[in-house]
């Protein structure tokens, strides 16, 4: 009589997993880990909880950004995480894996419930004892099949063992990914071994303080165990109303409160002010920049200029038209530039706060820019939009200045007699926009260091190319001053897709 055959199903999803864990071990090893080894990352946890999609965050200074995503949620990529969010709050002073509340105001989660997703469990991700990103599981139910066994929950989590032992395991292989720092961060200011440098302490109703972590330490310099026990040694601002103070060293800080979730207990950022010299060294960055980038079109227009005044009757009508086109083209770039540094300035100095959005309709928005673009840039683009979608929420002029920074930006970069695609399209919170080419491409990599302010890649091709390196840095600040956010991602096939995401103005900023 043959042996009973004991194999079960989820056998076979434990050998996935081992196999996926072991080429993910191994990329890191050959060098290869970096937003690929990321991406293996989460979508192991997808298949690992039986969760409908995942996202990761990474943390900075200046803030988090969603800079991976697996499953149906291709649509948070590139969102912006604010740091003073209870998400955030949550991660840094409770466990390791926990639920995150959806529908509590300031969340961030929105886009998501409003896609049908309906729990969310979020995973710390840590290096050196400090978080460098969170791991983001989705559930389009209340309690996925796997999360159903209350009695296997733990620290108020509601995943189970034993996915909550694999996403706790594949938490500790993004850590190393962001300890080998092969391609991560993927922001410059990102996170590196000590990588962010968030003060927070903790305290209780009365004010006093629960914990004080290395951050606050170090730019208190009061330590811990001075500390906690204690009443909060500084002032304590109010909900949605930061306070400033001086510390003994003479440095200014700014203290935030926030609500963390599921106690009783307010969590406090702190924060130092902007180092004067850094907006020095930006403000000569930005003059150098400019100057040697204004004078390049400026001696063309001038040239011809002369040779039209002082060789007029010398030239054929040919010659002239020719000149009188250039002259052109080069007075449009101009122009374009001159709005971008103007832009560019007034945003680092705090000028532009964006007025509160308005409805327009999209389609309009698009064909109307389309058909103001320059003539070899118009040609080589093709609108393949739907005839109608919901009004989106924003200003209609910077979306003018988004698109045609990103159609630009691929027509350049795309070889002859190849179009650039325009698409549209909506979802239940925002209304979309894509710009699709199948030119040089861009590295996971470089995904999200293209959006940083004068970055250019070191590539020969890009050098040939030229340009300031403000276009897709005005683009984001563009779009985010409008609530919205904007991704870049590798096109399949080759290529380079940009995504434009804003509001859509019958849905409240927010709203469920």
């Amino acid at each position: 009589m043959p042996p009973a055959d004991h194999h079960r199903p989820e056998d076979d999803e434990q050998t996935e997993l081992l196999r996926g864990l072991t080429e993910l071990v191994r990329g890191s090893n050959t060098g290869a880990g970096g937003l690929v080894g990321l991406q293996l990352v989460i979508e192991l946890a997808v298949a690992a909880t039986d969760a409908a999609a995942a996202s990761f965050i990474e943390y900075a200074e200046a803030g988090g950004r969603v800079v991976a995503v697996a499953g149906g949620v291709d649509f948070m990529l590139g969102r912006p995480v604010d740091l003073r969010s209870s998400a955030v709050t949550s991660i840094l002073t409770g466990p390791p894996v926990q639920d995150l509340p959806m529908n509590e105001p300031g969340s961030g989660l929105e886009p998501l419930l409003a896609a049908g997703f309906r729990h969310t469990v979020l995973v710390g991700v840590r290096v050196g004892g400090e978080v460098v990103g969170a791991l983001q599981l989705h559930f389009r139910d209340d309690l996925g099949d796997d999360l159903r066994d209350a009695a296997s929950r733990r620290d108020g989590a509601r995943i189970g063992e034993p996915a909550r032992s694999w996403v706790t395991l594949l938490a500790a292989c993004a850590g190393h990914l962001y300890a080998d720092q092969i391609g991560l961060p993927v922001h410059e200011s990102g996170p590196r071994l000590s990588p962010l440098s968030l003060a927070i302490a903790v305290v209780g109703p009365s004010g006093t303080v629960r914990s004080w972590n290395p951050a606050a330490e170090r730019l208190t310099a009061q330590r811990a165990a001075d500390v906690v026990g204690r009443p909060f040694p500084f002032p304590l601002p109010g909900p949605g109303r930061p306070v400033e103070h001086r510390l003994a060293s003479a440095t200014w800080i700014r203290i935030r409160a926030s609500r963390v979730s599921g106690s009783d207990a307010v969590a406090l950022t702190m924060r130092p002010r902007a180092d004067e010299s850094d907006q020095t060294q930006a403000r000569d960055l930005f003059l150098a920049v400019a100057s040697h980038e204004l004078r390049t079109p400026v001696t063309v227009i001038r040239g011809y200029a002369d040779t039209l005044v002082e060789h007029w009757e010398a030239l054929d009508e040919p010659a002239r038209r020719e000149a009188v086109l250039v002259m052109g083209q080069r007075a449009r770039e101009l122009s374009r530039l001159v709005d971008r540094l103007l832009t560019t300035a007034s945003d680092a100095a705090g000028l532009l706060d964006g007025a509160p959005g308005v409805p327009f309709d999209v389609i309009d928005a698009l064909r109307e820019v389309a058909d103001d673009l320059a003539p070899d840039v118009r040609a080589g683009i093709r609108l393949d939009l739907p005839p109608a979608l919901p009004k989106a929420a924003g200003e209609r002029a910077g979306v003018g200045t988004v698109l045609t920074e990103l159609v630009t930006n691929a027509v350049k970069y795309s070889p002859a007699r190849v179009h650039v695609d325009v698409t549209a399209g909506a979802d239940p919170q925002t209304v979309w926009f894509r710009v699709a080419d199948r030119g040089v491409g861009i590295q996971p990599e470089h995904v999200e260091r293209a959006f940083e302010r004068f970055w250019q890649l070191e590539r020969g091709d890009q050098r040939r190319y030229g340009g300031v390196g403000l276009g897709l840095y005005l683009v984001r600040r563009i779009v985010e001053r409008q609530n919205g956010w904007v991704s870049l991602r590798p096109r399949e096939g080759g290529g380079t897709v940009a995504e434009v995401r804003l509001p859509r103005a019958d849905v409240s900023v927010g709203e469920d």
